[in-house]
């Protein structure tokens, strides 16, 4: 008698039941996941943004100083 991950058999009865859904991962799980599957690529655009958000600030700063 071998369980199958998707139907387990009900006690009473001996009929198979439904097995309950493993929750989703969060966005945040998925998006931390993709950054290391992807790492030199996130890295390259994390920098980009640093960069061109202390360029925007410092910008701001010159012109309204």
């Amino acid at each position: 008698m071998s369980q199958d991950q998707s139907t387990l058999e009900s006690p009473s009865t001996g009929e198979p039941t439904p097995a309950p859904a493993a929750a989703p991962p969060s966005f945040v799980k998925l998006a931390m996941r993709n950054m290391v599957r992807k790492g030199g690529k996130s890295l390259f655009h994390f920098t980009l943004t640093v960069t061109a958000l202390l360029s925007l600030l410092v910008g701001l700063a010159y012109l309204t100083r």
